[in-house]
Formats: C-alpha cells, sequence, structure tokens
C-alpha cells in the first residue's frame, strides 16, 4: 500500500516541499543533491519505511519549493522548519551528493543527531588541486589544471541552462557545491558513513577521466587518512558512480538502514 503523503512546510514565508514515506520508527531526513529534487528518494524511501520514518524535503530553489537566497544557514532553518512542524525528534540525516554535505552542517548544528549518511556529497571535483593525486592518474600539474577548467567551463554551461534552481541563486549556491566538507565530517562527534563512489558517470567526456581518477584517488587517500584518526567516521566504498542513489537504490536502503540501526541500538 502506497502511504508516500506530499505537503508543505512553512519556514516563514518560504514554503518548503515536503515527502513522507511511511513508517513509524527513527526519523530520518532525506536529502537530494543540487539541481535534483525530493523524487531522487522515490526509489529509496519506500523500502526505508520498514524500520525508519523517512522524510524527503525539496531545498529552496529546488523542485517544488519557494526560492530564497542560498546559504548553508538558510538551508539547515528550512530542516529546522521541517523537523520542529513534523516533530521529528532526534533525526539522522542521509545526503546524496550536496545533501551530503548539508548532512554534516546540521549535524555540527545539531549534535544530538544520531548518524549521519553521506551518499558521495564529501567534497566536488572542483576544489583545492591540492585534493587531488595527480600520479595517480599520470598527470602532471599543467595537464591538471588544464582539466580542471575544461571542467569548471562544463559545470558553467550546465548552469547557464539552468531553470531550477535560478539563475539568480547559482553563484550562492555553486560555492557551496564546490566546498570541500571533510573538514565538517572531522569535527562532528556522532556516527558518519562516507559512502564513495569508485567510477565516474556515463557520459563524461574522455578527455576529463585522468581529472575524475586523480579526484577519487585524493578523496580516498585524505577519507582513509580522517577515519583512521577519527573513529566516529566509517567509510565505505561502492562499485557505481555518483549516481547512485539511481543505480543501486535497494543498496543504498541497506546501507542508510543498517547504519542507522546501529547508531541508535
Amino acid at each position: 500500500m502506497n502511504t508516500t503523503t506530499d505537503m508543505f512546510v512553512q519556514n516563514g514565508q518560504l514554503p518548503i516541499a515536503v515527502r513522507e514515506y511511511g513508517g513509524s520508527g527513527q526519523p530520518v531526513i532525506l536529502l537530494h543533491g543540487a539541481g535534483g529534487d525530493m523524487s531522487a528518494w522515490d526509489s529509496v524511501g519506500p523500502t526505508l519505511a520498514a524500520g525508519l520514518r523517512p522524510v524527503a524535503i525539496d531545498l529552496r530553489g529546488h523542485g517544488t519549493s519557494g526560492d530564497g537566497p542560498w546559504s548553508w544557514d538558510a538551508a539547515l532553518s528550512d530542516l529546522e522548519a521541517v523537523a520542529d512542524e513534523l516533530d521529528l525528534r532526534r533525526p539522522a540525516v542521509a545526503g546524496h551528493s550536496l545533501g551530503g554535505s548539508l548532512a554534516a552542517r546540521w549535524a555540527h548544528r545539531h549534535p544530538e543527531c544520531p548518524a549521519v549518511v553521506s551518499l558521495d556529497g564529501h567534497r566536488a571535483p572542483v576544489t583545492s588541486q591540492d585534493n587531488y593525486d595527480p600520479e595517480a592518474a599520470g598527470l602532471t600539474t599543467q595537464e591538471l589544471d588544464h582539466l580542471v577548467t575544461r571542467l569548471n567551463a562544463m559545470f558553467d554551461a550546465q548552469a547557464a541552462t539552468s531553470n531550477r534552481p535560478r539563475a539568480d541563486m547559482m553563484e550562492a549556491l555553486r560555492a557551496s557545491v564546490q566546498s570541500d566538507s571533510l573538514p565538517v565530517f572531522a569535527e562532528l562527534t556522532v556516527p558518519v558513513l562516507l559512502v564513495l563512489a569508485t567510477r565516474s558517470m556515463p557520459g563524461l567526456p574522455a578527455e576529463l577521466e585522468p581529472l575524475m581518477v586523480a579526484f577519487r584517488a585524493g578523496l580516498r587517500r585524505d577519507v582513509e587518512a580522517l577515519a583512521a584518526s577519527h573513529s566516529h567516521l566509517h567509510v565505505r566504498e561502492i562499485d557505481g558512480t555518483h549516481g547512485l542513489l539511481f543505480e543501486m537504490p535497494t543498496e543504498v536502503a541497506e546501507m542508510i538502514s543498517t547504519f542507522v540501526a546501529r547508531a541508535t541500538a
């Protein structure tokens, strides 16, 4: 039986779209990535509802939520409004891509949060070049510079044609998307599961594949170093791409359910 319920929660004058998948267990807020919407969780939420109370939202400027200035604080305020209105007490948080970084900031602000799951949402490909491992891809510094510039240009072209989020909030959103959230994850005290994709997205231009190899190698290096010195961080690599939420919803649901259950046992 379909127990999905859609509604809006007001954060001041801003309507935030919410989707409940049923369930009466531990609450878990589900956060989509930049340019997406809450429907990204539709293949995962119903499975989670067997043991949890999953609630997905459209981030501001996305889906059917209202438009408002983007910042981490503003997005967190929206989540707080939803948690208060739906009486989500000590919710766990799971996020994909940008949603993973937002989940980290939720737990940083709310240390009572029992668990965080980040699905390939720890660091964007366009950050400091120190975050890459060019040797893993056989790249020189000059080649790395060129490919980072090429990737930035591709992201710029995509942003220029975006209807949601609107162009006037894209610059602020882009700054968030391109941030490195590993330092935030390191500061948390709650159990965190960092899920790393190991393959590139289909359709990636072939010339950019070495850049993504260098990116994933640098991310793996830094995540493993953090996990070795921070016992609350747990790492899992999966044989999938950044689109793992759509490629392997059953496995994603199992990872979230198992991790949250262990953290709240």
